[in-house]
Order: C-alpha cells, then sequence, then structure tokens
C-alpha cells in the first residue's frame, strides 16, 4: 500500500471519486487555480476542468447555499470551507437547508452535499482560524459529522461521505495534513463506525481526530506503569458509535473522552451524559471529560501551547479515574 500524508489521501478520495462519479464536483474559496489554502484540491482543475472545479467568491453564504440547490437537482458537491471558523457565515444553507429538505419534503428529494472544513489550533492561527466546532452540527437532526484521525480513514471516510445521500460535515484537523500512513484506495469505512486503536483491560480513552493520537501516547506512557488502557477512535460524531463505546466500557469498567474543542457542552458532554443515563450499572468511577478551557483560542504561541489539550491532560485524567 503506498504511504500518504494525510491531506494527499484527502486529494485522492476527491479525484478518485471525481473520476467514478461525473456528478462529484468541487466548490470554494481557491480550490481550483491555487489547489486550496492547504493545498488539498491541487491538481483537480487540471484534471477536471473548471466546470466542476469551481472558485467561487469570498462568501461562504453563497457557496453553501450553491452546493445545496445544486446537490437538490442531482449533483454531489463537495465545498470546501476554508476555516471551519468560516461556517459561521454558511449557518442557515447547513442547518436550515441542507439538514431539512429530505424531511420537509417528504423524503422525495436529497441533498447529497459534502461540507470539508478544517479546524484545530497548534498553528498560532488565532481565535478566528483554530475553533473546533463540530459540536455544533452534530446537534442537529439531518447531518452527519465526521472527523477522521489519519490518512487512511480520511480517504475512506470521505469517499464514504461523497457517495452518501444527505449532506456530511466533513471536519479535517490541519495540524494533520503533513502526517504521513499507509492508504488503502480499496478499503471503506462506514459512517458511524468507531475503531478501536488499541486494546486494554483497566481504562478506556474516547476520542477522534488529532487527539486520539496523544490518547496513544498517554496510553502508552500508562502501560508502563502497569495500566492497561483502552483506545477507541469515534471516527462518526453523528452518529456515534455508542455500541463500541458501551462494549470498551463493559471491559474497563472506567472512560475518559477526550477532544481538543472547548469542554463545555461538548462531544464528551454527550458521551458521558450516555454513558450515566444508559450504562450507569458498569462504572466503577465517573466519566472523566478533557477538553480545551472555555475561552478563545489564544494567538500567542505560548498561551496557546498552554491553552490546548495535551499527553499530560490525558495522563491526569487517567489517574484520576483510577484513583
Amino acid at each position: 500500500m503506498p504511504e500518504l500524508r494525510y491531506a494527499h489521501a484527502v486529494n485522492q478520495a476527491l479525484k478518485d471519486s471525481m473520476a467514478a462519479d461525473e456528478r462529484v464536483v468541487v466548490m470554494g474559496e481557491d480550490v481550483a487555480a491555487a489547489g486550496g489554502s492547504f493545498k488539498v484540491t491541487r491538481g483537480l482543475l487540471e484534471a477536471y476542468g473548471s466546470s466542476r472545479v469551481i472558485d467561487t467568491p469570498i462568501s461562504e453564504s453563497m457557496i453553501a447555499s450553491a452546493a445545496v440547490g445544486a446537490a437538490m437537482v442531482g449533483l454531489r458537491p463537495v465545498v470546501e470551507i476554508m476555516f471551519m471558523d468560516f461556517v459561521t457565515l454558511a449557518m442557515d444553507a447547513l442547518v436550515n437547508q441542507a439538514a431539512k429538505a429530505r424531511f420537509m419534503f417528504g423524503g422525495r428529494t436529497n441533498v447529497p452535499v459534502v461540507f470539508r472544513m478544517p479546524h484545530g489550533g497548534g498553528l498560532s492561527a488565532g481565535p478566528q482560524h483554530s475553533q473546533c466546532l463540530e459540536a455544533w452540527f452534530a446537534h442537529v437532526p439531518g447531518l452527519k459529522v465526521l472527523c477522521p484521525s489519519n490518512p487512511q480513514d480520511a480517504y475512506s471516510l470521505l469517499v464514504s461521505a461523497i457517495r452518501d445521500p444527505d449532506p456530511v460535515i466533513f471536519v479535517e484537523h490541519k495540524g494533520l495534513y503533513a502526517s504521513r500512513g499507509e492508504v488503502d484506495t480499496s478499503a471503506r469505512t462506514h459512517i458511524g463506525k468507531a475503531i478501536v486503536r488499541r486494546q486494554g483491560t483497566d481504562a478506556t480513552l474516547v476520542s477522534y481526530g488529532a487527539t486520539v493520537t496523544l490518547c496513544m501516547k498517554a496510553a502508552e506512557l500508562a502501560e508502563q506503569g502497569g495500566v492497561s488502557v483502552e483506545v477507541i477512535d469515534l471516527r462518526s460524531l453523528q452518529p456515534w458509535d455508542e455500541q463500541a463505546v458501551f462494549a470498551s466500557l463493559a471491559k474497563t469498567h472506567r472512560v475518559v473522552v477526550v477532544h481538543e474543542a472547548v469542554r463545555a457542552f461538548g462531544v464528551g458532554a454527550e458521551i458521558a451524559s450516555r454513558i450515566g443515563e444508559d450504562a450507569f450499572d458498569e462504572l466503577d468511577a465517573p466519566v472523566v471529560r478533557v477538553g480545551a478551557p472555555f475561552i478563545p483560542v489564544p494567538f500567542s504561541s505560548s498561551l496557546e501551547k498552554e491553552y490546548a489539550v495535551n499527553t499530560d491532560a490525558v495522563s491526569a485524567a487517567l489517574k484520576k479515574v483510577l484513583a
């Protein structure tokens, strides 16, 4: 299998999907001639032409609305929102139109559109270019939300998202774009299915996206102290794989949920609540959440370092849940 960078895996998924289905089009700011802000769409214009790789005006509201309309009349648009922070300007098209159209029209129409958007900090990009807002969309009925942690899932999940009949929010951590891994382009990943990245018996770490790597490192450190930690990569946030998380809880009886997003009202809060409601008897300790503090992402690199979730924070959470 070839080894690809995360960004190249996304690019390959776009290329393969466009080759397989002429209805797939790519839209966004600077996605054509410039190849995207992070060069993820590089080469698509030359391969498929300006009728299928479309540079748009600088208007997220217009881009999203046009994509929803195109999807409703037969195309399969893949929209790039340059930074996840900018999706605030497209919320009506996503939340009130794309998410609800199939229900409002009695199932007679679908909206097969994918909105790609990079999130996350670590690059000193400041509070308006570093947010993790995936929990917003996981709260909206009608939207699916994916967040791959590695090149293989970036490829496979994007292919699945493009083939899906419903709108999908596809979240990519910009700090992962340079990461490398083997990619099997014949492999398929089903939306809604988590994967166990590491087997364990004493505690479970549940995560997604870039913080999966932190969890793996924390699990390795815990092993040095004789603690066996299981790591679950959710991959899909809406729907999320409740069965996989509950099965791990039944084995370890302790859970820590980790994400880069603000801790308050986040994905971790929903998972902790569901465990408390539906699997309380399996718990030997309260669920612990690890997330960012309730402040905007700092611009200063030194402040951002203190703000960000890190391996030490995950290790401290493990010690707390095992105490």
